[in-house]
């Protein structure tokens, strides 16, 4: 199994891959499409720690640490929207095991 996680507009081509520096994308999806992301980003979060999103023309390879933060956000000035968002953050490298 790949750790791929297209995003709907994906088309094979060569991608750039990301790995410093910021980057950040919108994509608007349709509800089927949104759905479609969320349950293969779901299947890769329960079968491991490595992820990678890509695009048509980018890809951001990640590993990340336990626990995963979920941050639900509600808001209603001119228009109502709820924001849920998803942080992952990689591993730190560091345990709390060690031989005295």
């Amino acid at each position: 199994m790949t750790d791929r996680v297209n995003v709907p507009e994906d088309r094979t081509r060569e991608r750039r891959t990301i790995t410093d520096g910021v980057f950040e994308r919108e994509v608007y999806l349709s509800r089927e499409e949104t759905a479609a992301f969320l349950r293969t980003l779901a299947d890769r979060i329960e079968a491991d720690t490595t992820i990678t999103i890509a695009g048509s023309e980018w890809e951001i390879p990640f590993e990340y640490r336990e626990p995963i933060e979920v941050e639900i956000e509600f808001t209603k000035r001119r228009d109502r929207e709820l924001e849920i968002e998803l942080e992952f953050e990689e591993p730190d490298g560091q345990s709390d095991l060690s031989v005295r």
